[in-house]
């Protein structure tokens, strides 16, 4: 800067300052500066002063100033909102990518391709009664099945309701499987008020058979409660059906009486079974109608047979199906009504023709004498191999043996095979073009035992486990080819969605709001406690050679995928601090469970005044009144005290009413998943050791293991 600087303003010379008053003779100096000083300032210049450029008023730098300050604020607005925009974008286009991870499968072999699943194995659990949630459904281990079932006429103070779909409001006092032993036989009893029916489930590969072979079903009804006379009097409608999910047409079968032999009802075709035809024979007099429908939506046949009876009985007063079929329907509904007792043989047999003659025998074998026969053959078996297997004779009583063999039974009937895509949540903020909160999974089989058939008739990741603990030592090969199914559907993440709801059956009985699952969300690795049992059963040589085999080959291909499944656990359910573990997926902000942050606001308002009290009970209570008095609201909240004492749900702990922190925060420590997370060390350890596979890798995981069982844990990686 010019003349800016003290150091370079220079003094006056004494030629300059004597020129400057020649009229004063030895002037003071300190005058003849400020005089010259003010000649400058009137001159509008000063000598050796700063150099200007412009005259510029103090007014235009004030403007100057502000107009500078503006340009910058709006440049940094700009630069700033340009860099959230940014990074916005960035986070958006993140969740993105992690979205699309979360419904991409594990790059790695599926366990579903092995051998061992394929040829005799995969064809002998072709059929089965893989319909959990009704009351008898069979289908096949396909993604478009035929699939066949049992409905009846129940009568429940005076009305007539349609059983079909397990439910606990239907009020049975009885239903459940006796015996099942999870391939080629079971039997079921079933109690609904005075009605006792007995369902028996055979299947057998014979000669001329298709693929899967054929089954057969015996329907057993009987009275219970009231004089033969009275059963004679009524009369009880059942009704079987058979349907074809690929939409396939049915062919309406003869309308010959029953009386002079097996009764072709319906025939149709299937391009992994080819030809095939459904039968029944009956000793007893029968009554049949039929009804045929052209429909996609089998969770809702229940719906159509019941509009079809209510529509014909007020057309025709009797309450009988229409005899009626639909263009090209591909499901066939038969009415057959009984005088009680009565015996009804269902058969269906794959690749079949009405011009093969080895078709009246394979009837014959499933129907009758013959059938009675191998029911009884098979019941001996399976009582047989369940003392045997579970070392039981001699030890308890008749009685008890019975609730053993009915609750492995239960399980075992129980298994169900799904087939289509979960809805995984898409993050908050995120939707599709059609609204969806959701993406699709992708589509996936689903073969598995479910917890329960009336109210969770699904697939749940961690009863799982559980079921297979008692299933493997029954059955290994049915158990591995569960365990299998279950660990395909891990995705690139190492996440396996908890509960799976495939297909529209499955997705009939859940409630909107469970639908969704959630990437962030596990369950409690109980898969590896069966897996455990199986290892350590080939070291105490429980297998025979070839199934000891079989078994190392499963978990050598399964390693992988537990070891991503392991991994997902440690990066996504850690807590804050070191060796600490939380679940993942407590909401903080419910209102329908405890909620800390509601339940002060509530005390908060008791403490303002009766009038806030009152907008709160009604709010709670959906009261829709003008006034309580201050007594009734202090009763009304004793009473509402219960949904603030119930705990906030845990649902991915499986515990899920489990005592927790009361405000869900990310410095929760977890101690059942902490032993969780113990128990998949120890087994991925003890696979790791089986299979011989790199001795560093078993090390680090017994030292991971070592520290989890102490209060402090490094980090460890297993990459």
């Amino acid at each position: 800067m010019i003349g800016g600087s003290g150091g370079a303003t220079r003094r006056p010379s004494a030629a300059s300052r004597t020129r400057g008053d020649p009229s004063s003779s030895a002037p003071d100096p300190d005058a003849r500066r400020a005089a010259a000083a003010a000649a400058a300032r009137r001159s509008g210049r000063g000598d050796h002063g700063p150099l200007r450029v412009m005259a510029v008023s103090a007014r235009t730098l004030l403007l100057l100033g502000i107009a500078s300050v503006a340009l910058l604020s709006v440049a940094f607005l700009a630069y700033t909102g340009g860099w959230w925009q940014a990074e916005a974008e960035s986070e958006g286009a993140a969740a993105l990518r992690r979205m699309a991870r979360s419904v991409t499968p594990l790059d790695a072999p599926r366990m579903m391709d092995l051998p061992q699943f394929q040829g005799d194995h995969k064809e002998s659990l072709y059929w089965g009664t893989y319909r959990p949630n009704v009351y008898l459904g069979i289908r096949a281990r396909t993604p478009l099945s035929l699939i066949a079932g049992l409905m009846w006429i129940g009568v429940k103070n005076g009305q007539y309701f349609i059983r079909h779909v397990c439910q606990d409001s239907d009020e049975l006092s009885k239903y459940g499987w006796a015996d099942h032993n999870g391939r080629d036989y079971g039997r079921q009893e079933l109690t609904d008020h005075d009605l006792h029916l007995t369902t028996s489930f055979l299947k057998e590969k014979g000669d001329g058979s298709g693929y899967g072979g054929d089954w057969a079903v015996r329907l057993d009804a009987k009275n219970e409660g009231s004089s033969l006379s009275e059963a004679q009097e009524s009369t009880t409608h059942l009704f079987f059906y058979i349907a074809d999910e690929a939409g396939k047409l049915i062919t309406m079968g003869s309308h010959e009486p029953p009386s002079r032999g097996p009764v072709l009802l319906a025939s149709g075709s299937h391009e992994e079974i080819g030809d095939w035809e459904l039968y029944l024979r009956s000793e007893d007099n029968l009554e049949i109608h039929r009804a045929g429908f052209q429909t996609i939506s089998m969770h809702n046949l229940s719906d159509l047979v019941q509009h079809a009876l209510v529509t014909n009985a007020r057309q025709s007063g009797n309450l009988n199906l229409p005899d009626m079929t639909e263009d090209s329907s591909n499901a066939m509904i038969y009415q057959v009504s009984i005088k009680l007792p009565a015996k009804i043989d269902m058969v269906f047999l794959s690749g079949a023709g009405s011009k093969n003659p080895m078709t009246a025998e394979r009837v014959n074998r499933l129907t009758g004498p013959m059938l009675s026969t191998r029911l009884e053959s098979k019941q001996k078996d399976f009582e047989e191999r369940y003392d045997q297997i579970f070392n039981v004779n001699n030890k308890i009583v008749s009685k008890e043996l019975s609730v053993g063999r009915a609750a492995l039974s239960s399980l075992l009937g129980g298994i169900g095979y799904f087939y289509g895509q979960s809805k995984i949540a898409l993050p908050k903020g995120f939707s599709q073009k059609n609204g969806d909160k959701y993406i699709p999974y992708w589509p996936a089989a689903l073969y598995t035992a479910v917890p329960s058939r009336s109210f969770f008739p699904r697939g749940f990741l961690w009863d799982e486990g559980f079921h297979q603990l008692v299933i493997w030592r029954w059955d290994a090969h049915i158990s591995m080819d569960i365990i299998g199914h279950w660990l395909d559907l891990i995705n690139a993440d190492g996440w396996i969605p908890r509960e799976q709801i495939l297909g529209a059956e499955a997705l009939s009985k859940v409630p909107e709001e469970f639908v969704l699952q959630y990437p962030s969300n596990g369950n409690p690795p109980t898969l590896f406690l069966a897996l455990r049992d199986l290892a350590s059963g080939i070291h105490a040589h429980q297998f025979s050679d070839e199934e000891a085999e079989k078994i190392s080959t499963f978990l050598k291909r399964a390693y992988v995928r537990l070891n991503s499944w392991f991994q997902w656990f440690n990066s996504t359910q850690s807590g804050k601090y070191e060796g600490t573990f939380f679940w993942h997926g407590r909401d903080n902000m419910t209102t329908r469970e405890l909620n800390p942050k509601v339940f002060e606001q509530f005390l908060v308002a008791c403490s303002h005044s009766d009038q806030l009290i009152l907008k709160y009970m009604q709010k709670l209570c959906c009261w829709q009144i003008e006034f309580i008095p201050l007594s009734f609201c202090i009763i009304a909240l004793v009473r509402s005290l219960p949904m603030f004492l119930t705990p906030l749900q845990t649902l991915t702990s499986g515990l899920d009413d489990y005592p927790r922190a009361s405000h869900p925060n990310d410095e929760e420590r977890h101690v059942d998943l902490r032993c969780w997370m113990l128990l998949a060390t120890n087994c991925m350890r003890s696979i790791a050791g089986f299979l011989k596979m790199d001795s560093s890798l078993e090390k680090v995981l017994y030292e991971y293991l070592h520290w989890l069982c102490l209060s402090h844990l490094p980090t460890y990686s297993f990459s």
